[in-house]
């Protein structure tokens, strides 16, 4: 669904929520599709790489700004 939503000039974000991001293929190949879309990712996770790390505050205002939220577990 996200990827028909990206099709359509929809705007898609990318939040990764207390947990760093994983070290297996198949997430960092997830990762590098994300980055090849031009995807804004962001992780509220303390060492989260640079430019991608949100506060809590950051985080829930970026979140009210959506129509559409897709919880993937």
């Amino acid at each position: 669904m996200a990827l028909g939503l990206l099709l359509l000039d929809d705007q898609a974000e990318v939040f990764l929520l207390e947990r760093p991001l994983a070290e297996d293929d198949e997430t960092q190949s997830q990762y590098k599709n994300c980055l090849e879309m031009d995807l804004t990712v962001h992780s509220n996770f303390a060492s989260a790489a640079e430019g991608m790390s949100l506060s809590p505050e950051e985080l829930a205002q970026r979140l009210t700004q959506f129509d559409q939220i897709l919880p993937l577990l």
